[in-house]
């Protein structure tokens, strides 16, 4: 008798399954994105290094960012935007947040972001979602980085060498179990750019890897 194995979730209802179950942890809010996104040994540093960026042009720029979860790191970007687009796949988290940040210079998209159209922009952040998602999902992601003059990346990595790129199932997890973590610039997708600067780089406790901060200039 054969065994049919199991098609992967689609990854909307993966993302909402996150939120619902709070697989991600909770913090009493409706949802919320983890500790990633608000431990403050890991999104204090990450802001101000964005922020130096962002204030580094003459007159602000537009920013699109892309899987912005809970908005906690993005409410902290917004003032230094010319115009703000948040973009994330799950629909109730899109209306949570179109009622909490109802201000004119942030606009709030339920897309997804590897078979949708994204909006245009000057820079595009994407903080800790690549890791989440297929090889397959990713390749079409980064086909559209050429869009936008800046990519403002942040990746969870193994501390040391490691094997990059390693192929999961779209989900909660990521490659570090692998002994693996996301770099775009190598096979299968070899993203290409003009210039590039690590902004950040920090070690997290207990061996648990580092998250790494990349501004790329297309």
């Amino acid at each position: 008798m054969l065994i049919k194995s199991k098609k992967p979730w689609p990854t909307k209802a993966v993302m909402q399954q996150i939120y619902e179950a709070n697989l991600w942890g909770k913090n009493g809010d409706d949802f919320y994105s983890g500790e990633g996104s608000h431990h403050p040994n890991i999104v204090v540093p990450y802001v101000k290094v964005v922020s130096s960026f962002l204030t580094s042009f003459k007159n602000p720029i537009t920013i699109c960012d892309l899987g912005c979860g809970d908005f906690n790191i993005g409410s902290q970007l917004l003032s230094f935007s010319k115009e703000y687009f948040a973009v994330d796949i799950v629909p109730e988290l899109i209306e949570h947040l179109k009622k909490q940040y109802p201000q004119k210079e942030v606009s709030f998209f339920c897309l997804d972001i590897a078979k949708d159209e994204l909006p245009k922009a000057d820079c595009v952040i994407i903080r800790q979602v690549l890791q989440h998602l297929s090889n397959k999902e990713i390749k079409e992601i980064v086909s559209k980085l050429y869009d936008y003059k800046y990519v403002i990346l942040t990746e969870h990595l193994p501390i040391g060498k490691f094997e990059a790129n390693k192929d999961i199932i779209s989900g909660q997890g990521i490659r570090l179990k692998k002994k693996s973590g996301l770099d775009i610039t190598k096979s299968p997708f070899n993203f290409k750019f003009k210039k590039t600067v690590v902004l950040n780089n920090f070690d997290l406790e207990n061996n648990k890897g580092k998250i790494v901060t990349t501004l790329f200039e297309l």
